[in-house]
């Protein structure tokens, strides 16, 4: 297999067709996160982000999104935002993991949202976890997906649509609202309940938003960044920046108008949003890994995303190995101590503000 390592914006236009066409010929991979115009918006952004394309008898037969750092140490291309992470590839393709890490200059690639259907990162490398992202089912059409959520989800939301409705107005939902003056109030939403949590705040960082901007309105079928408003008679209560392609909704930054929260219009806009999104023929909405009581309520499935990493034999892996072997043993020693954990978030959310 010859590959061959660029810059995302070096990428033709016939690499960006046969990437789009691996995209559509496999589910799994029909993620906006591994699109090549997410690849080409983090690299303009990223110095370290690179695209290996890997060719088999003079065929392009996929394409390996990753960021190559000291020491070769390999991360996914966005990571720390990226929500789904692989291999984009030809139908039934079989690739060594290792002699694709040599070729990319790498010793260790780590990952923590590996897309399903990468089993040769998986045989090849080390999983540490495997976890469930929840999604919202639309292939069988709203009403479909409205049937298979728990009935007083359902009771719950109509009375708070009909309370909000006899309040503020009429509810309204824009399925995407190119207005650059609303997705500043949502990002100004979403950093304050970061910050309110003590959470790290990536929007308080001039590149990732570069990067936000840059996909929003994007006129592509495979990733475009869409903002969907749910409106009260005039007043927005609720919004969600997301990535969408033909077939998901990835939600990536859902926020509210904290002055309407008793009636749940984070709940509401994403019940409106799916009927809105299987009318496009959008099949789920990925509500992003992790767990939460508003993801709990709204998921009718979940899909399972691993984390762990893969590497070569060279002293550049070993020293990664005990980098993570190091974090992970930091990261349970915190958690097992709630007052530790509690300490830990607010030093990390005082250096976001310092920042």
């Amino acid at each position: 297999m010859d590959v061959t390592v660029l810059r995302p914006d070096e990428l033709t236009a016939a690499d960006l067709g046969a990437w789009q066409a691996m995209q559509r010929a496999e589910l799994t991979l029909a993620n906006p996160f591994l699109a090549p115009e997410f690849a080409r918006a983090v690299g303009r952004q990223r110095a370290a982000a690179r695209v290996a394309r890997l060719c088999e008898g003079g065929r392009t037969v996929g394409f390996f999104p990753f960021e190559r750092h000291a020491l070769g140490a390999g991360k996914p291309i966005g990571s720390g935002f990226c929500d789904c992470q692989g291999l984009i590839h030809l139908p039934g393709l079989h690739w060594d993991p290792a002699e694709l890490l040599r070729a990319c200059g790498l010793a260790l690639w780590e990952y923590d949202h590996l897309a399903a259907g990468q089993t040769p990162f998986e045989t090849a490398g080390t999983p540490c976890a495997r976890v469930a992202s929840p999604v919202m089912e639309l292939n069988g059409g709203s009403h479909t997906y409205l049937e298979r959520l728990r009935p007083s989800v359902l009771r719950t939301a109509r009375n708070h649509e009909r309370r909000l409705a006899r309040d503020l107005g009429a509810l309204r939902l824009d399925f995407h609202a190119p207005d650059p003056a609303l997705l500043d109030t949502l990002f100004r939403w979403k950093s304050a309940q970061l910050r309110a949590r003590g959470q790290r705040d990536p929007l308080a960082q001039g590149w990732f938003l570069a990067i936000l901007r840059e996909l929003f309105d994007l006129p592509s079928e495979s990733c475009s960044g869409t903002l969907t408003v749910l409106r009260a008679g005039e007043t927005p209560v609720a919004m969600l920046y997301g990535l969408c392609s033909r077939e998901v909704y990835a939600s990536w930054f859902p926020a509210y108008d904290t002055r309407f929260a008793k009636y749940s219009p984070g709940i509401l806009l994403h019940l409106k949003c799916a009927e809105a999104a299987a009318e496009r023929g959008i099949t789920h909405v990925d509500l992003g890994k992790g767990t939460s009581r508003y993801k709990d309520a709204l998921k009718t499935a979940d899909l399972t995303v691993t984390e762990g990493y893969v590497g070569r034999r060279t002293p550049g892996a070993v020293l990664g190995r005990l980098r993570r072997a190091s974090s992970r043993t930091a990261h349970t020693a915190i958690n097992a101590d709630p007052r530790v954990h509690r300490a830990v978030v607010r030093a990390v959310g005082a250096v976001d503000r310092l920042r």
